[in-house]
Parts: structure tokens; sequence; C-alpha cells
């Protein structure tokens, strides 16, 4: 196999890295925001507590945990399965107080208005809040897709075949190490480029929406 072919494929694994892990922290960080903003004292201390934890616990100590800590208890799943978990468990924090905070920018008027007429918790998010907040999370949620993108290179520390661990075996193999961490850096470009550029047009389409 050439090298240009190993390269495709550690950048198809974190591609596929990626996006595997900001699926579960959209998930995961969007229920984290509303249980944040619910009106149970026992669901907002979750969430916080939760938030505050990933704040605190370093990636890399996390994703040693996933990988040599639970297996040890029972928990047997893949290293690209423990990555993928990892990562999207730590950026769910994040999502949740970029969501938190698009729910902040909606007026309290209008909340207090949906409940004045009877609307319960679930219908003002889903009909008032979110659909408004969703206007003012879509460039935060770009910079936190992209940082994903380059987070996801952690995933190199356990041995998982993305940009970067291609980039280390190469090297093994050649000892060239400028020109191939170059190639790898260039290969992160091209994936955080139109990253960049797409959520840029949905920010202006929503712009254009508002």
């Amino acid at each position: 196999m050439s090298y240009i072919e190993r390269f495709l494929g550690g950048i198809a694994v974190s591609v596929q890295l990626t996006l595997l892990s900001f699926a579960i922290a959209i998930i995961l960080g969007l229920l984290l925001a509303i249980m944040r903003v619910s009106p149970w004292p026992p669901f907002r201390w979750f969430a916080s507590s939760y938030v505050e934890l990933m704040r605190m616990m370093p990636l890399l100590a996390l994703l040693l945990l996933f990988t040599f800590g639970l297996p040890k208890l029972g928990f047997m799943y893949s290293l690209f399965t423990s990555t993928v978990l990892v990562l999207g468990l730590y950026s769910a924090a994040w999502i949740c107080e970029v969501v938190r905070s698009g729910i902040n920018t909606v007026p309290i008027g209008q909340i207090e208005a949906a409940r004045s007429i009877g609307m319960r918790f679930d219908q003002i998010l889903g009909e008032v809040v979110l659909p408004q907040a969703v206007q003012s999370v879509i460039a935060p949620l770009g910079n936190l897709f992209i940082i994903q993108i380059k987070a996801s290179a952690i995933g190199a520390a356990i041995g998982v075949a993305d940009i970067t661990y291609t980039a280390q075996k190469i090297n093994f193999d050649t000892a060239l190490a400028v020109p191939t961490f170059l190639g790898a850096m260039a290969a992160y470009f091209l994936l955080t480029l139109p990253a960049g550029l797409f959520f840029r047009f949905l920010e202006q389409k929503m712009a254009v929406l508002r």
C-alpha cells in the first residue's frame, strides 16, 4: 500500500471519528441543555455536575480510563469505539453550554407569555425557545465541529489509525518527519476548511431567515 493510500485511509478514519462522536455530542448536549433549564432541580443538578466534571477532566485521562480502565470491569469495545465515546461524551458538555446560551438569548417575555396561555415546559421548548435558539448556535457549533476534527487526533495515542497515527507510522518507516507531518497538517486543513465554509453558509442562511 502506498503512502498516499495509507493517508487516505487515515483521513477516512478521522472523518468517521468526527462524525460519529459529534452526533453523540449533539444528542447528549441537547438533552443536557434541556435538563439545565428544566424546572426540576434534580435534572439541573445532574446536568450542571456533568458539565463541570467534563470541564475538569483532561481528555486524554478520560480516553485512558475508557480504554484501559472500564474493560477491567467487563466493558469490552474496540479502540475506535472507545475514542468515539470519549470524544462524544466530552464534547457534549461544551455543546450543552452552547445550546444553553442560545436558549438564554430568547426574550424572557416570550417564555412568560407562553406560560400565561398554559403551555407546558416541553411545548415552550419545542415551539418557542429552540426554533429561535438554533439561529444563534450555528456559529459556535461550527467552531466546536472544527475542534472535534482536530481533537480526533487523540485516538492516535491508543493506536487508532487516524491521520496522526498514520503519519507517525509513515515517519517511522521513512524518517521523513517534516514532509510526513506537513502532509498530516494538510489533511486536517482539507477537512476543516470545507467544514468552516459549510457552517458559515448555514449561519448566513439563518441570518437571512431571521
